[in-house]
């Protein structure tokens, strides 16, 4: 079965604690990434969607696998191949000043190529999503996100991309030159302002931000602001789109992950882009509650009765 929404990515093993991560303490195991974060979302958001990821044969790989189909996504893209998992260690408070660290060079999940698109026909899907992270794993994991955009844009899908930059993992130099490429073939392109756009497109203007992805190529662009809401952009004009505030503020883990995939699940399944990009807000705000990447992904449902329970206060 073609799924509605692809995510492609790597899958972390997601480590966190609320201690700070040079003193000893209890601490949880789960599995998180921004592309499981996003491929919860767009499941949770109504559409069939499905992983494509490399994932190391083994007992932890085993539990991650399951983990992503109780989550509703469809695991049978996922490759189970000989190596390391990727981890990361977190240490989160309310207020967001959170600790990370990494150990993922040379993971199993980093190896993805051109071939594994390929071999799992996956272009097909109607919204694709990829993001700046898988493009700074590794070489070969760049050229398999491009490959994928543009395998998609033949047969008439839509590309969705979030440069997610990590200043751990490229330089803005490099995370700028795949923004640049990847833009051409995006029918959504969604950096963060001013963290992102600031670094890799030298404004900290929402407005200007979105401009220049629709001069780099995009179709439209999703210029995620925070507290400041969104602003999208598109050949008909730019609109900013308030933040709708969170019930409990727990973890910002992933809330980006979650606005992604939530865009995406919904512009698979025949919204427009403001009205996917408000539900995009709400499940964000709402996936604040939660601890870690995928600590709440909240339903379709809930995400709609909130953000109708906000408009209707704030009218």
């Amino acid at each position: 079965m073609t799924p509605d929404v692809l995510v492609m990515g790597e899958v972390l093993v997601e480590v966190s604690s609320d201690e700070a991560l040079d003193r000893p303490g209890p601490a949880r195991v789960g599995f998180s990434g921004d592309a499981l974060n996003a491929a919860a979302a767009a499941a949770a958001a109504g559409a069939r969607t499905a992983l494509l990821a490399l994932v190391p044969d083994d007992e932890l790989g085993d539990g991650l696998v399951r983990r992503v189909a109780e989550l509703g996504i469809d695991a049978s893209l996922i490759r189970r191949v000989k190596g390391q998992h990727g981890v990361y260690f977190v240490s989160a408070d309310p207020s967001g000043d959170r600790q990370f660290c990494y150990a993922r060079a040379c993971s199993a999940g980093s190896t993805l190529s051109p071939a594994d698109v390929d071999r799992t026909g996956v272009a097909d899907a109607a919204v694709v999503v990829a993001s700046g992270i898988t493009c700074s794993l590794s070489a070969s994991s760049a050229e398999a996100v491009a490959h994928l955009a543009e395998a998609v844009n033949r047969r008439g899908g839509r590309f969705v991309y979030d440069p997610n930059y990590r200043p751990r993992l490229t330089t803005p130099e490099a995370a700028g030159a795949h923004l640049s490429r990847l833009a051409r073939s995006a029918a959504v392109v969604s950096p963060a302002c001013p963290g992102e756009t600031s670094q890799l497109l030298g404004l900290s203007d929402p407005a200007e931000a979105a401009a220049a992805c629709l001069a780099l190529g995009a179709r439209a662009a999703a210029v995620t602001c925070g507290a400041n809401g969104v602003v999208i952009a598109d050949a008909r004009g730019t609109q900013r789109l308030p933040a709708v505030p969170p019930p409990a503020l727990v973890d910002q883990t992933g809330a980006g992950d979650v606005f992604i995939g939530t865009v995406a699940g919904r512009l698979a399944c025949g919204d427009d882009l403001l009205t996917a990009a408000r539900l995009g807000g709400a499940a964000a705000s709402l996936s604040l509650q939660g601890r870690g990447g995928t600590g709440h992904i909240p339903t379709l449902r809930s995400t709609r009765s909130h953000l109708a329970g906000w408009a209707e206060a704030t009218s």
